[in-house]
């Protein structure tokens, strides 16, 4: 039986370009991205205030760029490839999370999905879907055509989430695939992120994901968590493998998360730690002591409504004129209160090396 190959070093402030570049080029980044075709950079803006480990990190994206110009690629063929949710303005969280510099130093346009004028359109798969057919059946699934034919990368970072466990590249794909009434999906969220995968393959010619778990988020992710530092960048083709690896640095077993479990009996990639090579840094010995299952306020209160007693009214309070009052809650509880209640925990971050190499990027 064939391995998924998912490479993981190590990486220091003063080489972590190269050691992007690095990463890629073992985990097999030349033979999957080619330029025969453009490449979408899927920047991850899990808020658009800074938080480290919620964002792509602007050394992911610069590394990236480096590698793909060493590839062949002409800058013209990369985009910086954005999208906004109910929550969270993506024109706002580039600058918070200084990629914009990078951006604009290697010339690199934008394209942001959810923008009037981007095509969405009906889009049928060839593959099994397990809930989208069912979610969106009145409309359809509808993806952004921008994306159709064109190689995709993913910029995760490592961190936990209240819905999925962890959330990397697989849940990377959830916002540029599906527009704002995505969170139509929660309450099958693992099912979601499965036929999604089954999509993108289907429409890229090329996927990959860098993932940075040089800071890494604990908690109930995947805005309110605790970051810690731990130097660490992967890199796959395989999206299945690199969440799983992610998960294991964590504490956790891969295929005890359902989207990872899933994907993986479905044959789009590999869960199993026994069918995945790991190349580069010796993790064996590596874990986290990630806790699972925290909750915040807010997810509760989601969570009630998506599985518990308030289930009778998910239609009405999330698919209904009323729906945008969940949406101000979500930022009153987050951006007034939880960020400024703990920006303690930027603060002790920035204090590090890593942190200063981030404020360079200013």
């Amino acid at each position: 039986m064939s391995k998924s190959k998912v490479a993981v070093i190590k990486a220091t402030p003063g080489t972590v370009v190269e050691d992007v570049m690095k990463v890629m080029k073992l985990a097999g980044a030349p033979d999957v991205i080619k330029a025969s075709a453009d490449v979408a950079l899927k920047i991850n803006i899990t808020w658009h205030l800074y938080m480290p480990a919620c964002s792509t990190t602007p050394w992911q994206l610069e590394g990236a760029i480096r590698q793909l110009d060493e590839q062949g690629f002409d800058r013209k063929q990369m985009w910086g490839t954005h999208n906004d949710t109910v929550v969270v303005d993506a024109r706002a969280g580039e600058p918070n999370n200084h990629l914009t510099r990078v951006l604009d130093q290697y010339g690199i346009q934008r394209m942001h999905l959810n923008d009037p004028g981007v095509e969405w359109f009906v889009y049928e798969p060839k593959g099994k879907m397990l809930v989208l057919h069912d979610v969106f059946k009145k409309d359809g699934i509808r993806i952004p055509r921008f994306l159709v034919g064109k190689n995709i990368i993913h910029f995760p970072t490592i961190k936990t989430h209240v819905f999925t466990e962890i959330t990397g590249a697989m849940k990377n794909a959830f916002g540029g695939l599906l527009h704002f009434n995505r969170h139509w999906t929660h309450s099958v969220i693992h099912e979601t992120l499965v036929d999604l995968l089954t999509i993108q393959k289907e429409i890229h010619p090329g996927v990959f994901a860098v993932t940075d778990g040089i800071f890494c988020g604990d908690g109930p992710g995947p805005r309110a968590i605790v970051p810690h530092v731990k130097g660490y960048l992967l890199a796959s083709s395989d999206q299945v493998a690199i969440d799983a690896t992610s998960a294991r640095l964590m504490g956790f077993d891969p295929l005890s998360i359902k989207f990872l479990k899933l994907a993986h009996e479905a044959g789009l990639g590999k869960a199993d730690p026994r069918e995945i090579e790991i190349v580069g840094e010796d993790i064996s010995n590596v874990n986290f002591n990630f806790r699972r299952n925290q909750e915040t306020l807010a997810s509760r209160g989601q969570k009630a409504i998506y599985h518990g007693p308030l289930k009778p009214l998910e239609n009405l309070l999330l698919r209904s004129p009323i729906t945008p009052w969940s949406f101000a809650a979500s930022r009153l509880y987050h951006d007034v209160y939880w960020y400024p209640a703990h920006k303690e925990r930027v603060n002790s971050v920035l204090r590090t090396e890593w942190g200063k190499l981030w404020e360079s990027y200013a």
